[in-house]
């Protein structure tokens, strides 16, 4: 499953699973306990595709921060805990992102990065990130 499908709703704990659509949103499962929730089209909901993390010079897509956090703990379970100190989370997200902007990007934002990851891998959802997005152009060179 891709992160297109991973959703992140305001004012609920974790991640949810898009499970299908309805007339006035749509039906979401947690990835926590697997209950399943309507969200109406008034929530605020951020598909984890969509989010981007600050850096001194661009902004790197979520995607792209999982994969260095899944190389650094070598497809294991994040080394810090998202409970962890200020200081101890920035010093862990400089190792991961070396140029992430400090201005803009805060401790509570790499607490949810890091509970994210988590909970991604312990539902073997990480695998899906090795897949590159890029099109199959393999017939037109074929031919």
């Amino acid at each position: 499953m891709s992160l297109d499908k991973v959703l992140s709703i305001s004012g609920k704990p974790g991640l949810y699973k898009l499970i299908a659509q309805t007339r006035g949103g749509f039906v979401a499962e947690s990835l926590l306990d697997n209950k399943r929730i309507s969200v109406s089209v008034q929530n605020n909901v951020s598909v984890l595709s969509e989010i981007a993390i600050y850096t001194l010079t661009e902004e790197i897509p979520l995607k792209q921060v999982f994969e260095s956090i899944k190389k650094k703990e070598n497809g294991k379970e994040a080394s810090i805990k998202p409970k962890d100190g200020k200081d101890k989370l920035e010093e862990y997200f400089f190792d991961v992102l070396p140029d992430y902007d400090e201005d803009r990007v805060y401790a509570s934002d790499i607490k949810k990065v890091i509970q994210w990851y988590n909970l991604l891998q312990k539902h073997n959802m990480l695998d899906a990130l090795d897949t590159k997005d890029e099109p199959a152009e393999t017939k037109d060179e074929e031919e």
